[in-house]
């Protein structure tokens, strides 16, 4: 019985052997493909890589040799001949936007082109919209740079912290001290904040006279109230 059991075995491995080379022979050449695709890939990948950065040094060497031109009429010049897409497009623009001393109007425009672009990155517009209002100023009615910073700084959204911090400049403006301040004190303790963006925050509720987040937080419940702006709760 163990004779016939080994024969059996040898038959069967014989048969699997045969079997696993006939289909080597027949798709063995799938392997050798997915092998040059992969090397392929590899060399394309790390051709695209090299054209890129060569792509962003000739494009960084273009854009400081524009910036170095005279006048600002002529930089901008220089600016919009350099040949771009994409988010260099978008760089391209924005710098030629970040001369505002010298001529509001071109400025606004170009801020203005980058936001109307819809093929950007929102991040890129978002961007744009931010430092358009602050560009803008009290030349642009509150109510149009309060919709745009509200737009921009909800939750998820790249500039949500310093659209906020506009915002709590618009309620300064206005004369709004109080809630003004409770907006700062919110952007302050925001874990999100950078420790600049804290700092700024504290610094204006302090001149504003008010108590920043943190002393406000160590006061009794109707002391905080009232250093807050707030008034206190009838539980209290």
């Amino acid at each position: 019985m163990s004779d016939t059991n080994s024969f059996i075995d040898e038959v069967t491995d014989e048969l699997r052997r045969e079997k696993l080379t006939r289909a080597f022979r027949r798709w063995g050449w799938v392997g050798g493909v997915l092998i040059l695709v992969i090397v392929a890939g590899s060399g394309w990948q790390q051709w695209s890589q090299a054209r890129d950065a060569a792509r962003a040094e000739l494009f960084g060497d273009a854009l400081l040799e524009a910036l170095d031109t005279g006048s600002p009429e002529a930089r901008r010049e220089a600016l919009a001949a350099i040949p771009a897409t994409g988010s260099q497009a978008v760089i391209r623009d924005m710098i030629e936007a970040s001369d505002p001393q010298e001529d509001r109007p071109a400025t606004l425009a170009a801020l203005d082109k980058v936001i109307a672009d819809q093929t950007l990155d929102p991040a890129w517009r978002d961007l744009a919209i931010l430092r358009r209002v602050i560009v803008a100023g009290a030349d642009q009615p509150a109510a149009e740079r309060r919709a745009a910073l509200e737009a921009i700084a909800v939750q998820g959204r790249p500039y949500r912290l310093l659209a906020s911090e506009q915002l709590a400049w618009l309620l300064i403006e206005e004369g709004n001290a109080t809630a003004a301040i409770a907006a700062l004190n919110s952007l302050s303790t925001d874990q999100e904040a950078s420790a600049a963006l804290r700092g700024r925050a504290e610094q204006i509720v302090t001149v504003l006279g008010g108590k920043p987040a943190e002393v406000v937080n160590d006061l009794a419940p109707a002391e905080a109230a009232a250093a807050s702006g707030a008034a206190p709760s009838g539980n209290e």
